[in-house]
Protein backbone atom coordinates (compact mmCIF):
# COMPACT_ATOMS: atom_id res chain seq x y z
CA UNK A 1 0.00 0.00 0.00
CA UNK A 2 1.13 3.55 -0.70
CA UNK A 3 2.28 5.47 2.36
CA UNK A 4 2.93 9.17 2.66
CA UNK A 5 6.55 10.14 2.03
CA UNK A 6 8.32 10.71 5.34
CA UNK A 7 9.95 14.03 6.14
CA UNK A 8 13.12 14.81 8.01
CA UNK A 9 13.02 17.27 10.91
CA UNK A 10 14.17 19.90 8.38
CA UNK A 11 11.03 19.28 6.33
CA UNK A 12 12.90 17.63 3.45
CA UNK A 13 11.25 14.56 2.00
CA UNK A 14 12.91 11.23 2.75
CA UNK A 15 12.21 8.83 -0.09
CA UNK A 16 12.40 5.08 0.42
CA UNK A 17 13.08 2.67 -2.46
CA UNK A 18 9.37 1.88 -2.73
CA UNK A 19 8.59 5.62 -3.05
CA UNK A 20 11.01 5.91 -5.95
CA UNK A 21 9.53 2.79 -7.60
CA UNK A 22 6.04 4.31 -7.27
CA UNK A 23 7.18 7.59 -8.84
CA UNK A 24 8.89 5.74 -11.70
CA UNK A 25 5.74 3.69 -12.31
CA UNK A 26 3.52 6.77 -12.33
CA UNK A 27 5.95 8.48 -14.70
CA UNK A 28 5.73 5.51 -17.06
CA UNK A 29 1.94 5.61 -16.98
CA UNK A 30 2.00 9.30 -17.81
CA UNK A 31 4.60 8.90 -20.57
CA UNK A 32 2.41 6.24 -22.17
CA UNK A 33 -0.50 8.64 -22.27
CA UNK A 34 -2.57 7.69 -19.24
CA UNK A 35 -4.71 10.67 -18.27
CA UNK A 36 -4.05 12.15 -14.82
CA UNK A 37 -7.65 11.33 -13.86
CA UNK A 38 -7.00 7.62 -14.44
CA UNK A 39 -3.67 7.80 -12.62
CA UNK A 40 -5.46 9.30 -9.62
CA UNK A 41 -8.05 6.55 -9.77
CA UNK A 42 -5.32 3.92 -9.87
CA UNK A 43 -3.61 5.50 -6.84
CA UNK A 44 -6.92 5.55 -4.95
CA UNK A 45 -7.38 1.87 -5.70
CA UNK A 46 -3.87 1.04 -4.49
CA UNK A 47 -4.50 2.95 -1.26
CA UNK A 48 -7.80 1.06 -0.79
CA UNK A 49 -5.92 -2.24 -0.56
CA UNK A 50 -5.94 -5.74 -1.98
CA UNK A 51 -9.71 -5.86 -2.50
CA UNK A 52 -9.27 -3.53 -5.48
CA UNK A 53 -6.74 -5.64 -7.37
CA UNK A 54 -9.33 -6.74 -9.94
CA UNK A 55 -10.26 -3.16 -10.73
CA UNK A 56 -6.58 -2.18 -10.91
CA UNK A 57 -5.96 -5.05 -13.30
CA UNK A 58 -8.85 -3.94 -15.52
CA UNK A 59 -7.58 -0.35 -15.54
CA UNK A 60 -4.05 -1.42 -16.49
CA UNK A 61 -5.31 -3.88 -19.13
CA UNK A 62 -7.36 -1.13 -20.76
CA UNK A 63 -4.40 1.22 -20.73
CA UNK A 64 -2.11 -1.50 -22.11
CA UNK A 65 -4.55 -1.99 -24.98
CA UNK A 66 -4.55 1.74 -25.69
CA UNK A 67 -0.74 1.79 -25.67
CA UNK A 68 -0.56 -1.18 -28.06
CA UNK A 69 -3.03 0.53 -30.41
CA UNK A 70 -0.98 3.74 -30.33
CA UNK A 71 2.22 1.78 -31.00
CA UNK A 72 0.61 0.10 -34.03
CA UNK A 73 -0.50 3.51 -35.30
CA UNK A 74 3.01 4.90 -34.85
CA UNK A 75 4.52 1.89 -36.65
CA UNK A 76 2.16 2.45 -39.59
CA UNK A 77 3.06 6.14 -39.70
CA UNK A 78 6.76 5.35 -39.50
CA UNK A 79 6.44 2.93 -42.43
CA UNK A 80 4.96 5.73 -44.56
CA UNK A 81 7.78 8.08 -43.55
CA UNK A 82 10.41 5.44 -44.33
CA UNK A 83 8.89 4.88 -47.79
CA UNK A 84 9.14 8.62 -48.49
CA UNK A 85 12.75 8.66 -47.27
CA UNK A 86 13.58 5.76 -49.60
CA UNK A 87 11.82 7.46 -52.51
CA UNK A 88 13.70 10.75 -52.01
CA UNK A 89 16.92 8.82 -51.51
CA UNK A 90 16.45 7.12 -54.88
CA UNK A 91 15.53 10.38 -56.63
CA UNK A 92 18.51 12.25 -55.25
CA UNK A 93 20.95 9.40 -55.68
CA UNK A 94 21.70 9.38 -51.96
CA UNK A 95 22.01 6.11 -50.16
CA UNK A 96 19.76 6.54 -47.15
CA UNK A 97 19.95 4.21 -44.17
CA UNK A 98 16.64 3.66 -42.44
CA UNK A 99 16.91 2.05 -39.01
Amino acid sequence: MIQRVQRASSGHRRYEDQDVEWIVFLTRLRETGMPIRQMRRYAELVRAGEATEGERLALLEAHGGAVRARMAELEDNLAVIERKIAMYGERTGRLVAVD
